[in-house]
This record gives C-alpha cells, structure tokens and sequence, in this order.
C-alpha cells in the first residue's frame, strides 16, 4: 500500500474512534434557539464540512489555454510552412563547407 491510503485509512479509524467516545448530548445555542444536540453530530459535521473545504480550497486550478480557446470559437490560423529537413544543408552551407 501507499502511503498516502496508509494515512487516510489511520486517520478515519482516529476520527472514528473519537466520535463514537463523544456521543453525550450537550446545548447547543444557535442564533434564536438552544438545542441538545450529540457531539457526535457537531464534531461530525464540522469535520465533514472541513474536508469539503479543504478539497475545494486545494483543488487544482483549471487552466485554458489558447489552443482550446482558438477551437472553442472556430478560429482558425494559417497552417505552418513546412520546415527544410534537418539534416539538409543550405547552398550557403554547402558552398562554405566545399
């Protein structure tokens, strides 16, 4: 195994196991309202809404590049010339060199 899935695989058993020890009601005050409330579902809530930020805020960017963008709204440039070989010699060249 990797890792990485190493470290995933610790790190739920570890959520786990501290969610299930904190499983006791306690009050909660929302704004206008007081509530019991598990800390099961507080502490489970507040980590899963930290994952989901976590993986947005660390996604990778997308990035376009002009190529998509040139096909995207059907411009199209001229074709490049064709290139001498590259092992083919200039008469210049071959003048200098003889």
């Amino acid at each position: 195994m990797r890792t990485r899935t190493i470290f995933i695989i610790v790190f739920t058993v570890l959520i786990t196991i501290f969610l299930m020890m904190n499983t006791e009601p306690v009050k909660f005050d929302f704004i206008f309202v007081e509530k019991d409330i598990s800390k099961l579902l507080v502490v489970g809530v507040c980590t899963f809404i930290g994952f989901v930020l976590g993986y947005w805020a660390g996604r990778p960017k997308t990035v376009v590049s002009t190529y998509d963008d040139r096909f995207e709204n059907n411009h199209h440039t001229e074709p490049a010339k064709p290139e001498q070989p590259k092992d083919g010699l200039s008469d210049e060249d071959r003048e200098y060199i003889s």
